[in-house]
């Protein structure tokens, strides 16, 4: 099958067949990561490893934003020496190994198993995270109007998997009673569960590969071989050219929106550590519910939240996008709408948090709250960053601007481990609200640069 095939072998609505062969690698690897996502805070914490609030979120930041800048290497490793193929099934395995790892702690000494597991997680990452993505831009032609919508539901796949992993992973590896020596050991069953996903989301991938991608991101965009696709050697062509002004000029918005991308992701990614730390303290978790009676929640359920309103909403602004046509908001527009949206997320958990302090535990509404503005925000950048990136990067450096982008996590993560690890010295009112301030104030200020950056872009929708 060529790559022209592949671009063409469609669905009934429309999208390559291949973009759903990889919602199913990304669903399985997503579970993985959120999985073990919606433990680590409290598995830091507990008595197997000791650590306080403070040095758990900046851990937690520090592991996280890690995982967002080795995409930079495993983005160039793939464009110049391994290939988007093979660098995908290096770094499932890596991340697979490392969950197993973290599942160890009861062999080898917990802080080994603790930093071994989070490294190798690192690194299949950056292998992993960057080339996938890639692999789904190269599925359309340049300004592919399906483009957009194909990358959103691209996003289900991500967010379907971090949808059942909290659960899954959560029943199975947080204590009901911290305690008790046999339940704070479970932890390893949660870890052991996101692994064998990563494992299902591999043989999936190893299996289906051929079938669905052709040719594309088999071999480095680098490497010209006699015996490659036509396309693939005009490929390798185009990608030995110098790069002109405008080339220069797209990559200016790229990093232009990596900048804003920043500042969302350090609010956003509260959810693992301080937004954690108020489900387990701040929220009553044994609500009474109509018709049921009372339930016994625990803290890393609501990490599924977000995912929840990813499903039910990427759908809508799926289909948004394409009906609004000519009037579809620019990328800088919607990057505004993204942060602004968090913004008013975040003010409503500063009033949950208010009330917790004057009353103590509160609704799980407020979290409910913050999560659907939040995703709502997330759906106008997240998923929009990653299309941008495969429209706006020079050819031969499409994995590394992949990587790039997602550098913004790295920075972002590492000023949520920061603003997070003053959980226990801040008020919570004060915690929250200073993300509520910074997401409107950035989000106001991307509306106003959005005719500089439009002509950045050069006519790129």
């Amino acid at each position: 099958m060529t790559d022209s095939d592949v671009k063409h072998n469609v669905t009934k609505h429309g999208q390559p067949k291949a973009l759903y062969m990889l919602f199913m690698v990304e669903m399985w690897e997503r579970f993985n990561y959120y999985g073990m996502r919606a433990l680590l805070s409290l598995f830091m914490i507990s008595t197997v490893i000791g650590f306080s609030k403070a040095t758990s979120s900046k851990i937690y930041g520090m592991f996280t934003a890690l995982v967002y800048l080795t995409p930079v290497l495993g983005g160039y490793l793939a464009d110049r020496f391994i290939g988007k193929r093979h660098s995908i099934t290096i770094g499932a395995a890596l991340m697979a190994a490392g969950q197993f790892v973290l599942a160890s702690y009861e062999i080898i000494n917990p802080i080994w198993a603790l930093g071994t597991g989070l490294t190798l997680i690192i690194l299949g990452n950056g292998f992993f995270k960057p080339n996938i993505s890639a692999i789904v831009g190269e599925l359309y032609e340049p300004n592919d109007p399906r483009r957009d919508s194909g990358f959103t539901i691209f996003y289900m796949g991500i967010n379907l998997g971090a949808f059942f992993a909290p659960f899954i992973c959560g029943f199975l590896g947080e204590p009901h009673d911290p305690s008790s020596i046999l339940e704070a050991y479970k932890w390893k069953y949660g870890f052991m569960a996101a692994g064998t996903g990563m494992l299902i989301g591999l043989v999936w991938y190893l299996v289906s590969q051929n079938k669905y991608l052709g040719h594309i991101g088999l071999h480095p965009v680098m490497k010209n071989k006699q015996d490659e696709d036509p396309e693939e050697r005009a490929k390798a062509a185009a990608a030995n050219k110098p790069l002109t002004q405008e080339e220069w000029d797209k990559i200016k918005a790229i990093f232009t929106f990596v900048f804003f991308a920043v500042f969302f992701f350090a609010f956003f990614e509260q959810a693992g550590t301080s937004l954690n730390f108020f489900a387990k303290e701040a929220t009553n978790l044994t609500p009474v519910l109509p018709f049921i009676g009372q339930i016994t929640l625990k803290a890393s359920y609501f990490q599924a939240v977000n995912p929840i309103f990813v499903l039910i909403l990427a759908p809508v602004f799926a289909k948004m996008w394409i009906k609004l046509g000519s009037k579809d908001p620019s990328i800088p527009s919607k990057f505004g709408w993204g942060l602004f949206l968090q913004g008013l997320g975040f003010a409503a958990i500063a009033v949950g948090a208010a009330l917790y302090q004057a009353n103590g535990p509160v609704s799980a509404i407020w979290l409910i709250l913050v999560y659907m503005f939040c995703t709502m925000g997330e759906l106008c950048l997240s998923p929009v960053g990653l299309s941008m990136v495969t429209k706006l990067a020079p050819l031969k450096f499409m994995s590394l601007f992949m990587g790039v982008w997602l550098t913004a996590s790295f920075f972002g993560n590492l000023l949520a481990g920061w603003l997070a690890s003053y959980y226990e010295s801040w008020s919570l009112t004060t915690l929250f609200s200073v993300p509520a301030v910074c997401s409107v104030l950035f989000g106001v200020i991307m509306w106003i640069m959005t005719g500089k950056i439009k002509r950045w872009m050069h006519g790129v929708h």
